[in-house]
């Protein structure tokens, strides 16, 4: 009570809080405490902000207590011996300082364990009962999912490229047929674009190639032989995929590129791109016919 949520570790106060008489069962009791600890696995050892010294008492402690738990699970909601051991492995690992003068703790800020937490948040502003719609009351929702930045370490450009990816992988995962997600997903890198050319920050770039590189990936894949994935039935996708296609190869080459930025050459990605869908669908099609 009374403490700041960044000062929270919040796997570890469930744990300290809840008890066994809590759940219905014992089966239900055992897979809640795994998952906590699992998380607790994630964000401070698998996954940690701040890298470990191999020689950390704490970490050692941390995966011992996890290990034998997983077979015997900790009496928890009580402030016994085995409670206590585990309080102090985790706050010694989540109090860690990351160079910053902050005093927030640690356990869900490592990447990429963040950045797929982010992401499940993010996908509750889709509608469950129609998961090509955004729920009406995305602006409100969007201003809570925020108040979780300084736990999972986000910021306004992670923000903006997780939530491309989230509309992205939406279009794709519900049959690629509702155009409003694609074209938002192309308007939400315009604002990736414009965090690329402000940053020079080596983990925000490699997370930004990983994920161009994906996106990209996905839409040469259907247009390198357009002829092969584009009919009557759903060829009003077409200029979207070139677009989302294009806005991607035009971050990763003049953002991105390290060989772009020392030449300044200039280049028409958006024209290449073209041409080479074109160019590649040209010889598929005359290929085939060839057969």
């Amino acid at each position: 009570v009374g403490r700041r949520i960044e000062s929270v570790v919040l796997p570890l106060e469930l744990l300290q809080q809840l008890k066994q008489s809590d759940f219905s069962d014992q089966q239900e009791y055992d897979a809640w405490q795994k998952r906590n600890l699992r998380v607790l696995e994630a964000g401070l050892l698998l996954h940690p902000r701040v890298p470990l010294d191999k020689s950390n008492n704490a970490s050692q402690r941390l995966r011992q207590i996890i290990h034998a738990a997983l077979d015997r699970p900790i009496e928890t909601g009580k402030n016994n011996e085995s409670m206590q051991v585990l309080r102090s492995a985790v706050m010694s690992l989540a109090s860690r300082s990351d160079g910053s003068l902050s005093d927030s703790c640690h356990w869900a800020d490592g990447i990429p364990l963040n950045l797929r937490l982010y992401e499940m948040l993010l996908e509750m502003c889709f509608d469950i009962n129609d998961e090509t719609s955004i729920v009406e009351e995305v602006d409100e929702l969007m201003e809570q999912i925020k108040k979780t930045w300084v736990i999972l370490g986000i910021n306004q450009m992670l923000h903006n490229l997780c939530f491309a990816w989230v509309l992205f992988h939406h279009f794709v995962s519900t049959g690629q047929v509702e155009m409003d997600l694609l074209y938002a997903a192309d308007g939400q890198l315009a604002e990736v674009a414009k965090d690329a050319k402000t940053t020079r920050d080596p983990e925000y770039s490699k997370i930004l190639s990983s994920t161009l590189s994906s996106i990209l990936g996905w839409a040469e894949k259907r247009l390198l032989a357009y002829h092969d994935t584009f009919d009557s039935g759903n060829v009003y996708t077409m200029q979207g995929i070139v677009s989302l296609g294009v806005s991607a190869a035009k971050i990763l080459v003049e953002d991105v590129s390290t060989e772009y930025r020392r030449k300044r050459k200039e280049v028409d990605v958006a024209r290449n791109r073209i041409d080479t869908y074109i160019r590649s669908s040209l010889r598929t099609a005359f290929a085939q016919a060839s057969l």
